[in-house]
Order: structure tokens, then C-alpha cells, then sequence
């Protein structure tokens, strides 16, 4: 399983990788500090990800930004949003730019993996 994290806080993506790994081996995670580079890292896997964890809030391209161009060509690759963004409109933003799940930071690590699971497991059933 290949994952994409896109945050431009390192300790952020430190924070998800191990609640992650804890998927088991096999996992493959990729870095992004933005949604340009979040881009570049998509085109050099081939574009295809099993998964992104994409924040919200990021210099140079922010999340759901990175959202609409990923979905301009690929409507099925499940791309969670993980932000401390939690009013209603932006909710409902972020659902109408094609994501497929939303945590809310802080979060718990159980709490990001069973998201991360239930999407998964929507994206297979689909």
C-alpha cells in the first residue's frame, strides 16, 4: 500500500508515518511539504497512491487546492483531509473538492487510523 502525507509540518507527517506503520509491512509512505510538491511526488509514483492525508492550510499550495487538480484526473484514489479546519462551510468545501474522509487535528492515532480504514475499505467496496 502506497500512502501520500501532505503537510508542510514535519511533525505532523512524523506523527501520522507511525500511526501508519502501525498498518503493518508493506506500507509505503511518501512525503509532501505542500500540494505542488505533493504533485511532483504524485507524477514520479505514476500518479496512483493508495491514499493521501492531505492538510489543509500549507504554503505554496494549500490541500484543497491539491484536491481539485488530483481530482481534475483521477476521481477515485481516496484523499482524506487532515486539518485543524473544522467549521461547517469548510467541511463542506473540502466534500464538494472531492474528498473522501476528514479528521480533524488533534487527533487521536486510533481515531486517524480507523478513518483511514473506513475509507479504504469504501474505496475497495466502490
Amino acid at each position: 500500500m502506497k500512502i501520500l502525507l501532505v503537510d508542510d509540518s514535519k511533525t505532523m507527517r512524523t506523527i501520522q508515518r507511525r500511526v501508519l506503520e502501525t498498518l503493518g509491512p508493506g506500507t509505503d509512505i511518501l512525503e509532501a511539504a505542500d500540494g505542488f510538491e505533493a504533485l511532483s511526488v504524485l507524477a514520479s509514483v505514476g500518479g496512483k497512491v493508495d491514499l493521501a492525508l492531505v492538510d489543509w492550510n500549507m504554503p505554496n499550495m494549500d490541500g484543497i487546492t491539491f484536491v481539485q487538480r488530483v481530482r481534475e484526473k483521477d476521481k477515485t484514489t481516496p484523499l482524506v483531509m487532515c486539518t485543524t479546519e473544522s467549521e461547517k462551510d469548510r467541511v463542506i468545501a473540502a466534500a464538494k473538492a472531492g474528498i473522501s474522509g476528514y479528521v480533524v487535528k488533534p487527533f487521536e492515532g486510533p481515531a486517524l487510523l480507523e478513518k483511514i480504514k473506513q475509507v479504504i475499505a469504501k474505496s475497495k467496496a466502490a
